[in-house]
């Protein structure tokens, strides 16, 4: 395994502890969204805050590249970490998707992009579409982000998103995949919601 292969291994790592967030929502705020707000708006406006201040000061963004940089991808070091497009997709989608459709599909990004990750680095040998992405990744993905939509959802509602939340990670349009994949996946199960 690769040096850049274990770093996005720790990455992902990381990335699963973002459960805690739809988890929140639902075990902690028992889906108040006023509450959730309160806390997730300080939280995304601090992360802004950094990301900002850090791209416009080089004192900044050479103390933030020395605590965290190890665990930066390429595009983060002149742009937004995706950490920040994390907190603004989970205001976006505990604003205006029904509760449990907004649990899973931030759930679907701490769950499904990470297992994608953990089984595609190593395992994956089938390569989709030309891209870096592999089929036992996406399997992995889907498997992941509909057994957990099944926790909230009925099988149809899950099933789409995550089938969607499996094309949006997989994908190459240039969207962070903090905001593609649960933004896409709870739009397509919002619109699913109101027919099954």
């Amino acid at each position: 395994m690769t040096s850049k292969q274990k770093k996005e291994l720790y990455r992902k790592l990381i990335h699963i502890s973002l459960i805690l967030l739809p988890l929140s929502y639902y075990f902690i705020f028992h889906y108040n969204r006023k509450l959730m707000f309160l806390v997730l708006v300080p939280l995304t406006v601090i992360a802004l805050i950094i990301d900002v201040v850090r791209l416009e000061h080089r004192t900044s963004k050479r103390i933030f590249l020395n605590l965290v940089g190890i665990l930066l991808r390429k595009h983060e070091f002149d742009n937004f970490t995706g950490a920040t497009y994390m907190m603004i997709s989970a205001l976006m989608c505990i604003g205006f998707f029904p509760a449990e459709i907004a649990v899973a599909s931030l759930a679907f990004l701490a769950i499904g992009d990470t297992l994608a990750a953990l089984v595609g680095i190593p395992y994956g040998k089938r390569k989709l579409f030309n891209t870096a992405k592999s089929l036992e990744g996406s399997l992995a993905c889907f498997i992941g982000c509909f057994v957990f939509g099944l926790l909230f959802l009925g099988p149809v509602v899950a099933l789409a998103g995550a089938v969607t939340a499996t094309i949006a990670e997989f994908s190459r349009i240039p969207i962070d995949d903090n905001i593609k994949i649960p933004i896409a996946s709870g739009l397509v199960m919002s619109l699913v919601n109101m027919f099954f």
